[in-house]
């Protein structure tokens, strides 16, 4: 264990504050990369880290954080030179650590961008192993707001050295990322994959953590990380000043530290000012570590699951046996079938979704992890990886965006020896089956025996006892008319003794017929005797009742307003658990219909949009087409991005999707080219090279049917200028994510005002604020990718468009 893990077991531990606003008071211009001063000036970042270190700094994060071999040729040279200048600034200081810092790459990764998950693994593995080499105390990754980059992060990280690893992810106003992703479901992963201290910087100011440290407390077991920003940037006498001085922030951080902060420190605009009175102010702030929490949790990219109390669903339809058109769909390559029956049973209430690919004539380790990345586009649930291959276990877990269900391990030890390195590598619950080396007992205690080995087991791995869920097994009554009492004794026993449950509940009634009804019955017994949750078909209407009824007779469901609701909507359930749920999932796409269309839009199903509307073409005009269905499913899909009902994977799949369908449609209208004057200029600024933002703003405008000239990223003011007046283009829109980069927009648009051309200009960027905007002269902020579909509508006067 290292000598600053066991630091932080004993005091409050503090990093550093923000480079980029120390640089810019050392004369870095707008544009220049501050990395690059890691060479050019040692002496100046070595200042600023022992600065910090003199303020009560004791992990400094080096001069790196946009350094990566896509950017840099010599990104080794450079990673290596920012270890040394901040290792130098440590010399003589007790207790004081260089961490090497990593900051997001700048792309979307797949499906959501181009750049695969496996390649963005093998970049950030390059920048650890430099930092290894050079001498690194720890790596810090920070500034993440993508679940799946900040896992692939993770990966390298641990795959490539044995230094701790701590990790802060940018969550915004609502207290999520940018992809979705609440601080439960960061903790699940995270903590899944082993990070030994994990939080929040950026975004914000500590005001704001203050509204979200309360879910860290709730579900985090390792050291906290709290690094606001010194509120929000503002312009005052022509420079860009952050709102919070030192004394307001150290009061913040005083809170903050009650609250449960552990490792404090500062991001944007703090100053080593700002660290020295946090130090200072919240060195009478008792220290206590994250107790250990019991929650059980499986996460997908936008939320946790809390396997508990109240049951959860996982829906059994994604699983070949005794399904002939899956099998069709697995042997065929189909994808649209197996995302067909993924939304069907999450809009049908399955919480969780089974998912198991494994027949004999088809490559089931590639099918799986295709399967996990392709149902993850569409559906925000957490899945269950089902297979008895290890091989397969592993490439579904290594893609999955989350802390995934795990379909399962048993009582066998070769079994457990391949499963549970899996689960500790890359976090999972695990359902466990209580199958020994003898097969299944017959007797309630010969699988309780095996249960409880199985949890020892596993302990010894590293994995505890929460993330252990037993399946007792329910073999059917016609065989054995004991099983059912069998099952419910050892769920009645495991739960006495703290351990989850879960079974596969149509099991129990194989080879009977009307299976509904005994189902049925058998799930309401095992709920309650405690049953964790049940692998279930959610189309049966008769088993959905059971689990509604149940909730709001047991207190869980408040003022019983899901009972409600789903009793409203009981009609539309049927209880054919093949025929008619394989039609239900079919729907949209195949028919031809706007309804098909628009359908197929919002759920993001690219391919039969695309089908959609090569049909819808035979019989409707194109501009019908687009006004009819594109657009409404697009405005339907970005108000519920609007109003917290959907998030930016969702956007974006619909995005595609339209797009798709929109380049269809396109063959049958006349050619508008760049210059029918509903062009939008896109880029990201001279010095900045994240344009995942401009990346999400461009992928909704041209699905909009908007004409979009991407200048790309690191642009020069001049090179906007001159675009926006050879193209003849009356919108700008610029983005930026670093503060060193703000006065580059700011240089930008002076420069296309003094065109004296009508040119408007939105702003958008993690740095940004409205009031900023209006500082530095732009027309729009735009704090969202729909905000600017929006104004871009308004521009054009086509903002009634529904």
């Amino acid at each position: 264990m290292s000598k600053l893990i066991e630091l932080i077991k004993q005091k409050r531990i503090f990093f550093d504050g923000g480079t980029g606003t120390v640089l810019q008071s050392m004369g870095i211009e707008p544009g220049e990369s501050p990395e690059k001063w890691n060479i050019e000036h040692p002496d100046r970042i070595e200042s600023l880290h022992r600065a910090y270190f003199e303020a009560g700094s004791n992990i400094v994060l080096t001069n790196t954080f946009g350094i990566n071999r896509e950017k840099f040729e010599n990104y080794e040279e450079l990673i290596k030179a920012g270890i040394q200048c901040a290792k130098k600034a440590a010399e003589g200081y007790d207790d004081r650590f260089v961490a090497f810092d990593i900051g997001p790459l700048g792309k979307m990764l797949e499906p959501l961008g181009n750049l695969p998950f496996e390649e963005a693994v093998s970049i950030f593995a390059d920048n650890v192993k430099a930092a290894a080499a050079g001498g690194a105390d720890l790596i810090v990754i920070e500034t993440m707001n993508d679940a799946y980059e900040t896992k692939a992060a993770v990966i390298a990280a641990k795959e490539n050295c044995n230094l701790p690893v701590f990790v802060t992810n940018a969550y915004d106003e609502r207290g999520r990322l940018m992809t979705g992703a609440t601080p439960a479901a960061m903790i699940a992963m995270l903590e899944g994959l082993g990070v030994d201290a994990l939080g929040m910087n950026c975004s914000f100011g500590p005001d704001r953590m203050l509204e979200i440290i309360g879910e860290f407390r709730e579900y985090a077991s390792v050291p906290l990380i709290i690094k606001p920003n010194a509120g929000m940037p503002e312009v005052v006498n022509g420079e860009t000043r952050f709102s919070i001085g030192p004394d307001e922030f150290a009061d913040y951080m005083e809170e903050l530290a009650r609250r449960g902060g552990t490792i404090l420190g500062g991001c944007c605009g703090t100053t080593p000012e700002h660290i020295r009175k946090m130090a200072e102010r919240t060195a009478a702030v008792e220290y206590v570590l994250p107790e250990k929490k019991n929650h059980t949790l499986v996460s997908s990219y936008t939320h946790a699951v809390v396997i508990g109390e109240d049951p959860v669903l996982i829906g059994e339809r994604i699983n070949p046996t005794g399904k002939s058109k899956l099998k069709e769909a697995l042997r065929n390559g189909d994808m649209d079938y197996i995302l067909g029956e993924a939304v069907s049973q999450e809009e049908a209430g399955a919480h969780i979704l089974d998912v198991n690919v494994g027949l004999p004539e088809i490559d089931e380790v590639s099918m799986m992890a295709d399967a996990v990345k392709e149902i993850q586009s569409v559906t925000a649930l957490p899945l269950q990886i089902d297979t008895s291959d290890p091989e397969a276990m592993e490439a579904g877990m290594r893609v999955y965006n989350g802390k995934p269900l795990v379909n399962s391990v048993n009582g066998k030890k070769k079994v457990m020896e391949e499963i549970f390195p899996l689960v500790k590598k890359y976090g999972g619950t695990v359902i466990a089956l209580t199958i020994g080396e003898d097969g299944i007992p017959e007797t309630a205690e010969g699988r309780i025996e095996i249960a409880l080995d199985i949890v020892k087991k596993a302990e010894e791995y590293g994995i505890d006892k929460k993330d252990i869920i037993v399946d007792p097994l329910a073999m059917t009554i016609s065989s054995n008319q004991e099983s059912a009492a069998v099952a419910l004794e050892v769920v009645k026993t495991l739960k006495s003794m703290g351990i989850k449950t879960s079974m596969g509940v149509s099991n129990i009634s194989f080879g009977l017929p009307k299976r509904d009804i005994i189902n049925s019955v058998f799930f309401a017994n095992a709920l309650e005797q405690g049953m964790s949750c049940a692998i279930m078909n959610p189309f049966s209407a008769s088993m959905m009742d059971v689990y509604h009824a149940f909730r709001a007779l047991k207190g869980f469901d408040k003022s019983c307003m899901n009972y409600i609701e789903y009793a409203e909507q009981r009609a539309e359930l049927t209880a054919a658990p093949a025929g008619t749920a394989d039609k239900k999932s079919e729907k949209n796409g195949s028919s031809g219909s706007e309804e098909d269309l628009k359908y197929c839009v919002i759920k993001g199903f690219r391919d039969k949009a695309v089908k959609a509307a090569s049909l819808i073409l035979k019989m409707e005009k194109p501009l019908d087409i687009i006004n009819n269905s594109i657009v409404p499913a697009l405005n339907e899909i970005g108000r519920d991005f609007e109003e917290k009902r959907a998030y930016l994977p969702q956007l974006l799949m619909s995005a595609e999707a339209a797009s798709a369908a929109f380049d269809v449609i396109k063959t049958a209208l006349p050619s508008a080219g760049e210059d029918s004057g509903k062009s939008v200029i896109l880029a990201t600024v001279k010095g900045d090279i994240h344009d995942i933002g401009k990346n999400i703003v461009k992928v909704l405008l041209q699905s909009y049917g908007f004409n979009v000239i991407d200048l790309g990223k690191d642009v020069a003011p001049e090179t906007i200028r001159d675009c926006a007046l050879e193209k003849q283009c009356s919108l700008v829109g610029l983005s930026a994510l670093m503060t060193t980069t703000v006065p580059s927009m700011e240089e930008t648009i002076k420069l296309i005002r003094e065109t004296g051309r009508d040119i408007k200009v939105m702003v958008g960027g993690a740095v940004l604020t409205e009031e900023y905007a209006n500082m530095i002269g732009a027309d729009r902020y735009s704090p969202d990718a729909m905000d600017a579909v929006r104004y871009t509508e308004m521009h054009y006067g086509m903002a009634d468009r529904d």
